[in-house]
């Protein structure tokens, strides 16, 4: 069963393993950006999602039941982002 975290800022979405099925953009202004790591914290290391401009009213699901996180799925919005995180 899926899981949904609606975020404006930076987040913590699942501190342990998950697999994160998409993100649903309703609002995206001011230079908006999204990146996805594979962490558990606010670290960097392991990308998920690259970097990209997200458009508002606009879904971005992950194709073949999603992409597994080991470590947790930690998002860093850039701008001013509203998104829905779809997870498991």
């Amino acid at each position: 069963m899926a899981n949904y975290a609606y975020i404006t800022a930076s987040a913590n979405i699942k501190p342990m393993a998950g697999k994160l099925k998409g993100i649903f953009v309703s609002a995206a202004s001011s230079t908006p950006t999204i990146t996805v790591y594979d962490s558990a914290a606010a670290t960097t290391t392991r990308i998920i999602l690259g970097t990209f401009t997200p458009a508002a009213a606009t879904s971005y699901l992950l194709p073949l039941d999603g992409a597994y996180a080991k470590d947790g799925i930690y998002v860093v919005i850039g701008g001013t982002v509203t998104a829905t995180v779809i997870w498991e």
